[in-house]
């Protein structure tokens, strides 16, 4: 486990003389989006729970590959591990019939982070909404960026495949979202209390089966406006839409669950159901994230790939992977950002190195017909 003691904070404040044009606050929002909260005096390092854009000595970035190459160096045997991928969905199922509701909290960073999300009429008063909420807690707000290019054709025109398939959930909609390993509904919940005024319609789903029925069984889950289902991603089955009839899609720490090796096809699946102009968003673990650097010895699975002591999985992506990952499923790049931040455990008076990726990758063609 990597924890910042009293002398990795002196280092800090080497880097932060060393970088003032990037970390210092001016009292207003930056233009960099993922948060406002910076770090200017190493003094105020237990003044708030988490700081943003944190800058990393080379020093940092050398003890952290150290920390992941010793702890990967003994890996699960392989004939073992199949059981991580055949089993995941029973591992995650048993994680939510235990936790319920009680493990994660809403997410209501997401408009200010995706407006993407939203029809483009709905995006400022929700995003507004949002950094109420946001500076009300003892988190930053964050900024709202990335609207819909001008230069691309309303996704309603009559190349729509939607508008000439079968009849669907959501058919008559004119914004529609996915979100893929929706969990027990923390984007839903606010997406749907976002979207229940405006022409837009959610899909949500998720390999648990406890996890489909905890959303259902939500007071807040609302049929006209949101359709929960099991599915497995990792496989080839239909979705209850038709390809190139989604605006988003929606990707919040669940390809990390999945095998590395299997990630690249879900994504390539994934983005046939996206219109021209359509949008993959993303975020996830990143590599050397605290979570990472703490797992134990004998708990790997591949190179920056581990399971939990309940089974589940996580991977860790490098900017380089997202990239190469979203790139190769014919997605053009629109933001792909490191999230480098201090979490701080004020009682204890430790400081965590936490990574994150947040990306949004356009779709700026249609295939040929086949």
């Amino acid at each position: 486990m990597y924890i910042m003691q009293s002398s990795s904070v002196a280092r800090l404040a080497q880097v932060l003389n060393r970088f003032p044009s990037r970390l210092t606050s001016t009292g207003g929002r930056p233009s960099a989006p993922l948060g406002s909260r910076i770090l200017t005096d190493p003094d105020d390092i237990f003044k708030y729970n988490m700081w943003d854009h944190v800058q990393w000595t080379e020093e940092d970035k050398e003890t952290f590959r150290q920390k992941a190459e010793e702890n990967s160096r003994k890996q699960i045997p392989l004939k073992e591990q199949g059981r991580f991928d055949k089993e995941a969905w029973q591992y995650w199922d048993r994680f939510y019939r235990t936790h319920q509701d009680k493990f994660f909290k809403d997410r209501k960073w997401l408009f200010l982070e995706f407006p993407e999300l939203l029809p483009s009429g709905s995006r400022s008063q929700a995003a507004s909404r949002s950094l109420g909420d946001e500076r009300g807690a003892d988190r930053d707000g964050r900024q709202q960026q990335h609207n819909r290019p001008t230069d691309l054709p309303n996704p309603q025109d009559s190349g729509d495949a939607a508008t000439q398939a079968a009849s669907f959930p959501g058919q008559h909609a004119s914004h529609r979202i996915l979100e893929i390993g929706c969990g027990v509904g923390n984007s839903v919940f606010p997406i749907i209390d976002s979207i229940k005024e405006t022409d837009a319609f959610l899909y949500c789903c998720d390999f648990s089966p406890c996890a489909i029925q905890l959303v259902k069984g939500h007071p807040a889950y609302d049929e006209a406006t949101c359709r929960a289902f099991v599915h497995d991603i990792r496989e080839e089955s239909s979705f209850p839409f038709p390809t190139q009839s989604l605006d988003v899609i929606l990707a919040v720490f669940v390809l990390s669950s999945i095998h590395p090796d299997r990630i690249p096809g879900v994504v390539k699946r994934l983005s046939t159901y996206l219109r021209r102009g359509g949008i993959f968003l993303f975020r996830d673990y990143g590599r050397y994230d605290f979570s990472q650097l703490r797992f134990k010895k004998g708990r790997c699975l591949s190179e920056n790939f581990y399971t939990r002591g309940d089974g589940t999985c996580a991977y860790f992506f490098s900017k380089e992977d997202v990239h190469d990952l979203f790139s190769n499923a014919g997605l053009e790049e629109v933001q792909n950002l490191e999230d480098r931040r201090l979490q701080v455990n004020r009682g204890k008076k430790v400081v965590m190195h936490r990574v994150w990726m947040q990306s949004k990758y356009r779709k700026t063609y249609l295939p040929p017909a086949s």
